[in-house]
């Protein structure tokens, strides 16, 4: 493979490009070439150095959204340390995070500087705080480091280096670090490239955060293999963003299915979606059939959705951008071709075509779960990643997911899964998130529960929304019950956050 590590991706991508947009920074409106990029991340490499960091140390970003942002991934990638990334709505966990990873340095967005005056006032064991906006106190100007920059050392890097620590979201318990090596994380996000059919000639803007391993995999990595101009938005606001597409002639947008819903709305609300967009990316949750749909029918994108985790360092399965015939149009796509992956029974055996089982992957995933080596013996053994999804694959090798083995529900002792009944809730027009859960029942051991959190001004009752189930998926398929509540529980990461709806719905009334 010609792509070893992220640093040869970017250096050979500026070798091939030098003057062509790398990065695009729309809050502020700065930007730099391939051949800058490449040269502002020697730098950064430089000034970590001269802070003592070296191969194998782990850097932390608590920041938001930018062009400082990814400059500082390829300086820490450069000197072989491990780049870890931590959301900035986890300001109130973010001493987890810190004792978790410990970093020598904490490299952070000025707004946040509260949470880290916190941090340093309880001797975490961090050695440097550097700020992106500005000298803080005790912490270094991220400008004047890299200014005063010297060359950084000849540090082996290898395609066996771990990268950087992605934390997973939390929807089925505390985060865990899964770290990611540079090689395989290269070759995945290659092919994801390759199935997206991306080139130098597209134009991305990408605003889910960069502290999340979807947005590197689905829009930073991929264009940096093809060369694209590639957009990164601090802010999600869709008149506004909608607005840069236009302008930008953006080709293509990666989001999950909270943000592709608010797109489509502003696009209908224009009467028309932005002129040279051909191709969106959905992840982090499943896709809500009707949005799926609407996208082609009514502007002919393509939204291709895919299937991964925080431990893969790339994608199980995703589709194509392209109109797949009706049998397969709503599943999420064949697998890619850096990994094998079955449908496993609770035995570890491949299941039969259309028969459900755990979704198994070998090859290519994540080096292991930091400083947790029981835990990550306990999701890797047999030669398998053990995912914890439940999914079904057909005839022509594209899967279906139906949820996790963790959200199961029993009743009457047939197990059934959440997926159909969130996509039926969703279906309903007033309905913006949804969300199904096991709730204990003393005569039938569980129910299905629908919890929805409505569109402002909208009120649809419980009752009329059960009814809308119905209609659709017959009663023997459908929540026997739907609670509307006032806002939905959200994971760092976008995901509606079940261990949340578990822990305030699940157990009876």
């Amino acid at each position: 493979m010609e792509f070893t590590t992220f640093n040869d991706m970017l250096r050979k991508a500026a070798w091939r490009l030098p003057e062509h947009n790398f990065i695009y920074w729309s809050d502020k409106d700065r930007g730099v070439t391939y051949a800058q990029g490449e040269s502002l991340s020697r730098k950064a490499a430089g000034a970590l150095a001269a802070l003592g960091v070296t191969k194998g140390d782990r850097v932390g970003i608590f920041a938001h959204n930018g062009l400082d942002y990814v400059i500082a991934m390829f300086g820490i990638w450069k000197l072989g340390a491990i780049s870890s990334h931590i959301s900035v709505l986890q300001k109130d966990n973010l001493e987890y995070f810190i004792r978790d990873s410990t970093p020598k340095a904490l490299i952070y967005t000025g707004d946040l500087h509260d949470s880290i005056e916190t941090i340093k006032s309880r001797n975490c064991g961090v050695d440097h705080f550097i700020c992106f906006d500005g000298p803080k106190d005790f912490a270094y100007d991220w400008s004047e480091l890299l200014d005063s920059a010297p060359e950084p050392p000849d540090t082996k890097v290898s395609s066996l280096d771990p990268a950087h620590l992605s934390y997973t979201s939390g929807s089925s318990g505390p985060p865990k670090g899964a770290l990611l090596g540079h090689g395989y994380t290269a070759r995945a996000t290659h092919t994801i490239a390759e199935r997206l059919n991306l080139c130098s000639e597209d134009v991305s803007v990408g605003v889910t955060s960069l502290s999340s391993s979807f947005h590197l995999v689905a829009n930073l990595l991929p264009g940096i293999h093809r060369g694209m101009s590639i957009g990164v938005r601090k802010h999600w606001e869709p008149a506004v963003v909608w607005q840069e597409m236009e302008e930008r002639g953006v080709t293509f947008f990666a989001g999950n299915p909270l943000v592709l819903g608010d797109l489509f709305k502003e696009s209908l609300a224009k009467g028309k979606a932005p002129a040279a967009l051909t191709r969106c990316i959905s992840g982090g949750a499943p896709l809500p059939p009707d949005l799926k749909l609407g996208f082609y029918n009514l502007f002919k994108i393509h939204i291709v959705e895919s299937y991964g985790q925080s431990e893969l360092g790339g994608f199980l399965a995703m589709g194509y951008p392209r109109r797949e015939p009706d049998t397969r149009f709503y599943s999420i796509g064949p697998v890619l071709p850096d990994r094998e992956t079955i449908v496993a029974d609770e035995n570890g055996l491949e299941q039969p075509v259309g028969q459900p089982g755990e979704l198994l992957i070998r090859d290519n995933v994540m080096l292991g779960y930091w400083n947790n080596p029981e835990k990550t013996d306990s999701v890797i053994y047999n030669g398998w990643l053990h995912t914890g999804d439940m999914g079904v694959m057909d005839s022509e090798g594209y899967y279906t997911l139906l949820g996790r083995w963790s959200e199961k529900i029993v009743i009457h002792g047939k197990v059934v899964y959440p997926r159909y009944m969130e996509e039926a809730l969703l279906r309903h027009p007033d309905v913006h998130y949804a969300g199904v859960i096991a709730r204990g029942d003393g005569q039938e051991g569980q129910i299905a529960l629908g919890i929805v959190e409505l569109y402002p001004g909208k009120n649809v009752t419980g009752e009329e929304l059960l009814e809308h189930c119905v209609e659709i998926l017959g009663e023997q398929d459908s929540p026997q019950q739907v609670l509307v509540i006032e806002k939905m529980p959200m994971t760092p990461t976008g995901k509606i956050g079940k261990q949340e709806l578990i822990r305030l719905y699940g157990h009876g009334q």
